[in-house]
């Protein structure tokens, strides 16, 4: 992947820590293809880029290059088999993108459970 620019040829430059983790991820997933193809993964199993092209609609070289990108950042991976690689969804690389996410989850039961405690001492 190359890196991002914010405007013209000024380098973006990163400066939230709890997305150091989570920020590739979610950066391969920001394309509608990838997303495309990680999902026919999940729902159609392991399968070549020749198979995946005949889900996707785009060229094999295209579908090559998303996998690539999927692939560095832990999304996917593949075993090879004769003169064919074999594509899954790799589990664990959406680990850090699940802990993540469930920070959110944790703010908001903790905003819940005092709000909870506020309005039951404001009862007292």
């Amino acid at each position: 992947m190359t890196p991002c620019s914010v405007s013209g040829n000024l380098p973006f430059v990163g400066t939230y820590g709890s997305l150091e983790a989570a920020g590739p991820v979610l950066d391969a997933l920001g394309d509608p293809t990838r997303r495309a193809i990680l999902e026919t993964l999940r729902t159609g199993g392991p399968c070549s880029v020749g198979v995946l092209a005949e889900r996707v609609p785009v060229s094999r070289p295209a579908i090559s290059q998303h996998l690539k990108v999927l692939g560095a950042v832990g999304l996917v991976q593949h075993e090879s088999r004769g003169t064919r690689n074999i594509y899954r969804v790799h589990q664990a690389g959406l680990g850090e993108l699940r802990s993540w996410l469930d920070q959110f989850w944790g703010d908001a039961l903790q905003a819940y459970a005092d709000h909870v405690r506020q309005t039951e001492e404001e009862r007292k």
